[in-house]
């Protein structure tokens, strides 16, 4: 029941007291409940002004003897209210789109059946769908940005978390943990005692201090090219592409053809119309929040420990446009650091292979480029709009922006700058497994030591490959069957081939996931006109990608391996595997398999989804070494923030990518490398095994995978661990 019934009942209650009739000992008795009744209505209606809330449901907590519905009458009386919806709404069309004879007005909502097929079996099964009026979804994208949206970043700082639903908004329902309905582990975190969780805690309230607003010449830009038709720096095209003229012909073949074209037109246009119905949700929410001094996210954890703002359309975590837009509401003056860091975030932001330069050859890219920058910020629509060649446009044109201010101000040093500058780790999951394995070879590829300009482990992979390549396109073809293949691929072998697959081999990427990832990159490339070829050139990359990971990162496959078999012995018991990260936030896998709970309601049968008490032992074994990684890059992210607050910096983290003013960053890279050292100077891998054998005394696990030699304190000297 919503607090204000409750609330609402609660008064009723006491107020009914003074109608009570009774002997004169009732009487007395009556009197004293009012009195008491009064004295309650006061005080619950002084703490609502407070908003005092806790205090408030701990009051009418005892007189709620309402029970919650089940998911049985909930589905039902949900279905009820669609079926009414049908049954009351209607459209009246434009007269000029009505056909001849046609009703001027035609149900705005539709209930129908459809069949899943399969090739397989060319069977499949009936599911009902809820259509709108195509004129509904015309209107709804026209009025999305006058739409009331949730969850609305909050103009004053969130509420501190406290416990497992006590924190983060006021008024709307508000849960530490995204558990997505897993119960044992919404159970967990609220059985964690508060002391246990109070660096979660402490962490979260500091990422949903920070203070943000809304760039206003970024947004205006962002209008404009909308209000022009998108298409331009990632925007989408708001218009549908035409569909195909059926071709008047007999001909099976071209009518096929013609068949599959419109599918694959009208699969674009629902894109199309998805990625639209996005964007118009930014821009309502950067719109109603443009004229605000500041607004404050406030964030919870996925269940591994990861760290998310809970309002979901513009926000940090979003695209390129979002973090454009979105910019910190306190301003810092440059200094002289910051200005050399605001143009090394520059070229970051450029990319393209910027990127990886040292950070003077960032430095040097950006003087050299002066005066396109000037020329996208003054005319970023109609000058030589050399911001869009950025592979982050946006975010680009802000640091465009805020570069030509301060170089032209009189005092580029004391320019006060609201631009968060980035520094992002290289491979992340990958550096975590080499500091976890103490890997020399493999710390080294991931920048945990000091070089010159920072290592690209795409560019050191894929290197590899060529090599093995190379070897393998000199070998007889009659001997060796892959030897042509090589031969075909030595000239297409970059970091672009192989870079999805080595950023996927810390979650376990497998030979078949692998092979896709390639063979979708060499379609691209066109070189190969039948499907078979194609198909044995990917088989055969993805063999040797996998290959040169294995020799690179023998330190993280074991480990990786170890992990996997841990889980394995465990869901081998049918238990789900759980472990607590180094900040104390119990995790608990919810991979189980999922039973069918049939419901009939006014509408059609329905089949819900609901957990089962069965384990899903090859998804356990199989997630458990990524989510294990996640928790720890979540445990980095989170000490980092409170050591940051605690130094007076602002600070937001997405993942493994760490912002702070220009000013500060170099502060803030002292403290994340001081604490991903006190992180991993823990025995985390020993501490995870005892706690698996303290849970299963019965079970036996393997032993702890050798570890290298790799000296952890490398990583304080290495300037581009993070940059």
């Amino acid at each position: 029941m919503p607090l204000s019934k409750r609330i609402h009942k609660f008064l009723e209650k006491s107020s009914k007291k003074k109608r009570g009739k009774g002997k004169k000992n009732e009487v007395v008795e009556y009197t004293e409940e009012i009195k008491e009744g009064e004295k309650l209505r006061k005080k619950v209606i002084d703490l609502m002004k407070k908003q005092k809330l806790a205090a408030v449901r701990g009051i009418v907590k005892d007189l709620d003897d309402t029970k919650p519905w089940g998911v049985a009458m909930r589905t039902k009386v949900a279905s009820r209210l669609v079926e009414l919806l049908m049954q009351t709404a209607f459209i009246q069309p434009p007269s000029d789109q009505l056909e001849d004879g046609a009703l001027d007005i035609r149900p705005a909502f539709t209930h129908s059946f459809r069949t899943t097929t399969r090739e397989s079996t060319k069977s499949g099964r009936k599911f009902g769908v809820i259509e709108c009026d195509p004129l509904i979804l015309k209107g709804l994208e026209r009025t999305a940005r006058n739409m009331v949206i949730p969850y609305m970043p909050m103009l004053i700082p969130p509420v501190k978390w406290t416990g497992y639903d006590k924190g983060g908004h006021l008024f709307l329902p508000s849960y530490v943990m995204r558990t997505h309905g897993a119960k044992q582990q919404r159970e967990a975190v609220k059985r964690a005692p508060r002391n246990q969780l109070e660096p979660v805690f402490e962490a979260l309230d500091t990422l949903g201090n920070t203070k943000w607003r809304i760039n206003g010449k970024v947004l205006s830009v962002v209008d404009k090219i909308w209000a022009n038709g998108g298409r331009l720096a990632g925007l989408v095209d708001r218009t549908d592409l035409d569909l195909p003229e059926e071709p008047e012909t007999d001909n099976e073949a071209e009518k096929k053809k013609w068949k599959w074209k419109v599918k694959s037109v009208k699969k674009e246009n629902r894109e199309r119309y998805s990625q639209r119905c996005d964007i118009e949700l930014k821009l309502a929410v950067a719109r109603k929040m443009r004229d605000e001094e500041c607004f404050y996210y406030p964030h919870n954890v996925d269940f591994r420990g990861r760290a998310y703002p809970m309002h979901p359309h513009l926000n940090h975590l979003g695209s390129d446009v979002c973090r454009g837009i979105l910019e910190f509401a306190e301003g810092r003056p440059l200094g002289k650091s910051g200005l050399q860091w605001l143009k090394i975030h520059s070229a970051n932001l450029y990319a393209g292979g910027v990127d990886k330069l040292s950070n003077e050859g960032r430095i040097a890219f950006v003087e050299n480029h002066l005066d396109e920058i000037f020329d996208s910020a003054d005319n970023p629509t109609e000058g030589k709009r050399w911001w869009l060649n950025a592979e982050d446009p946006f975010q680009f044109l802000a640091a465009c922006i805020t570069l030509t201010e301060a170089l032209r101000s009189s005092s580029p040093e004391a320019f006060i700058s609201h631009i968060p500058v980035h520094q992002d780790g290289s491979c992340n999951g990958l550096q975590h497994y080499a500091a976890l394995g103490r890997d020399k070879l493999g710390a080294a590829a991931v920048n945990l030591v000091a070089g010159e300009k920072p290592a690209d482990v795409y560019s050191g992979i894929a290197a590899r490959v060529l090599e093995i390549m190379q070897k393998d396109a000199q070998k007889d073809p009659a001997n060796f069957s892959d030897a042509r293949h090589a031969k075909t691929l030595v000239n297409q072998v970059d970091r672009k081939l192989v870079k999805q697959t080595v950023m996927t081999s810390v979650y376990g990427v497998t030979y078949i996931g692998a092979r896709e990832q390639i063979k979708r990159r060499l379609k691209e490339r066109d070189i190969f006109s039948d499907d078979s070829e194609l198909f044995g050139a990917a088989c055969y990359a993805a063999k040797v990608t996998l290959t040169a990971l294995e020799e690179m990162f023998q330190g993280a496959r074991s480990i990786m391996n170890w992990l996997g078999d841990c889980a394995k012995v465990i869901a081998a018991e049918n238990q789900p595997v759980h472990w607590t990260t180094p900040l104390g936030l119990p995790v608990v896998q919810p991979y189980r398999k999922l039973g069918r709970h049939i419901i009939k309601t006014s509408l059609q049968i329905l089949t819900l989804q609901r957990e089962t008490d069965k384990v899903l032992a090859k998804r356990q074994r199989t997630a458990f070494p990524p989510n294990f990684v996640h928790s720890l890059d979540g445990s980095h992210m989170m000490m980092t923030a409170v050591a940051c607050k605690k130094a007076g910096l602002n600070f937001a983290g997405v993942h493994d990518s760490y912002w702070t003013h220009a000013c500060d960053v170099d502060e803030m890279n002292r403290i994340l490398r001081e604490k991903f050292v006190e992180l991993y100077e823990t025995p985390i891998l020993e501490n995870l095994l005892e706690s698996f054998q303290e849970s299963f005394p019965s079970l036996t696990f393997p032993p702890l995978p050798e570890r290298g030699e790799f000296d952890l304190r490398e990583v304080l000297e290495s300037p581009y661990f993070f940059n």
